[in-house]
């Protein structure tokens, strides 16, 4: 999402690095950058005038222009104040701390992922908090919506309320509220309808749904790829109802990144989570000092490290590792193994969490890699025998054109996936004969194959 963003910015940081001392005209000018690339990026002209303020005033600073390192100063105070327009340290959790059934009021546009997020969020609170979670659609505007709803609530294994012909908004609500206290529930996420646009009948309708329900929490749930029209969207919502977090959806996608930057200063409610994709489990906690870090191309080491540690089982990945370093690696393996990495995201999304590598991101974009290269290769591997997934040798002419008639591929994709295997089970068994010391001593260039390995005095230096 911040991809331009963080382009213009390391271009800014790059050049004052290189120039050591700087003068008060030098920063000048770096702000001058910063203002238009936060502009271009469609960020609110009030947060950016905020923003460069702020960011000046501590950069003019004795302690800027005398520093050691006054480029890597300003950009540490260039991260500070994004960590600030962003909403500060650390994520704001949701308030689960009133009575039962507490309330969560879902507001936003038509189009936004409303419905979606709101079965995100159940799974979440089912899965994470351990909640009871009752789903309800209040969307009598929008053709089966409610069953929408329902069939995100079944995905979720969350119960939704059952749909009554004739009902308006707000006596859905209400019914949505008895049903909490009665059955026991937790939590009760109630979904309103949404239009195209802002009109005075949806800010109407949503006033008395929080009349009726007074919520815990009101979560204006908004697209950040609609830029400054996102940010409209999110100011009127605050003045008619009062936003107590937002939602981000489609934080994976092209936009410039305007819209998260601005949120905070719009509405003066933490953003609270981010969506990606249409997968149920794609919701995260906003991390305003992660989200600074990618921008700054600085990488998201923690949050990688936690979505591996929610998506890849330990127990396989030992198992996995066993068989690779003692050389009983198999195909069937090397399918579990593929099954593991795509349950992180694409690669994209997981370069972008990496520190320095925005350039390797940006270069298999360029590259139009096929995402969709994992499925590919699984589904291959599934029209194999259980003999041809142990042994590979076998695997000769014919009975690839079968494999590839049973996956939809070409012969050509089988051969691919055989030679990339072969590729990783060599390495492997390099490993283990190396050892530990053989491979510390040795290098990656122990693993290259025969003939890869530069010469001695034709290496690169680092310098």
């Amino acid at each position: 999402m911040f991809d331009a963003l963080s382009d213009k910015f390391s271009g800014i940081f790059d050049g004052l690095r290189k120039r050591g001392a700087l003068s008060e005209a030098d920063v000048g000018e770096a702000l001058r950058e910063v203002r238009l690339a936060m502009l271009e990026a469609d960020v609110a002209l009030p947060v950016v005038k905020d923003f460069v303020a702020r960011v000046k005033e501590r950069a003019v600073g004795a302690e800027v222009l005398e520093a050691v390192s006054p480029g890597q100063q300003v950009a540490k105070i260039v991260h500070d104040a994004l960590v600030e327009a962003l909403g500060g340290e650390g994520a704001v959790p949701l308030n689960l701390s009133a009575p039962a059934p507490i309330p969560l009021l879902m507001v936003g546009l038509q189009g936004s992922g409303k419905t979606t997020t709101s079965g995100k969020l159940a799974l979440r609170l089912r899965t994470r908090e351990r909640r009871r979670v009752l789903l309800a659609s209040l969307d009598t505007q929008r053709p089966a919506a409610q069953l929408q709803l329902a069939q995100l609530a079944e995905r979720a294994g969350v119960p939704s309320l059952p749909i009554v012909a004739g009902q308006t908004p707000v006596e859905i609500a209400r019914r949505a509220m008895e049903a909490g206290r009665r059955e026991g529930f937790d939590i009760v996420i109630l979904d309103t309808a949404g239009r195209l646009s802002i009109d005075a009948a949806l800010m109407e309708e949503v006033r008395q749904i929080r009349a009726a329900t007074s919520p815990v929490e009101t979560l204006l749930v908004v697209d950040a790829m609609t830029g400054q029209d996102a940010v409209a969207t999110a100011r009127a919502f605050n003045d008619a109802v009062g936003v107590t977090g937002v939602i981000l959806t489609r934080m994976d996608g092209d936009a410039r990144g305007g819209a998260a930057l601005s949120m905070r200063h719009v509405t003066g409610a933490p953003i609270k989570f981010s969506g990606s994709g249409e997968k149920i489990d794609a919701l995260e906690e906003f991390h305003p000092e992660r989200v600074a870090g990618r921008i700054l191309g600085l990488g998201d080491i923690v949050g990688l490290v936690e979505r591996a540690a929610e998506t890849i089982d330990h127990d396989e990945a030992e198992k996995l590792a066993t068989k690779m370093l003692k050389g009983t690696f198999t195909l069937e393996d090397y399918a579990a193994q593929l099954r593991q990495i795509s349950k992180m995201g694409s690669i994209s999304s997981i370069l972008g969490m990496m520190p320095g590598m925005g350039q390797m991101k940006k270069q298999l974009e360029g590259a139009n890699i096929d995402q969709s290269v994992f499925k590919r290769q699984q589904a291959i591997i599934s029209s194999m025998t259980m003999k041809e997934r142990r042994q590979p040798d076998i695997i000769k002419a014919s009975r690839k054109k079968r494999i590839a008639a049973g996956s939809g591929v070409n012969v050509s994709e089988v051969n691919k996936l055989l030679k990339q295997f072969d590729d990783i089970s060599d390495m492997m068994k390099r490993v283990g004969k190396l050892g530990q010391k053989g491979l510390m001593r040795q290098g990656l260039a122990g693993l290259m194959p025969k003939g890869m390995s530069q010469p001695r005095g034709q290496q690169k230096r680092p310098w």
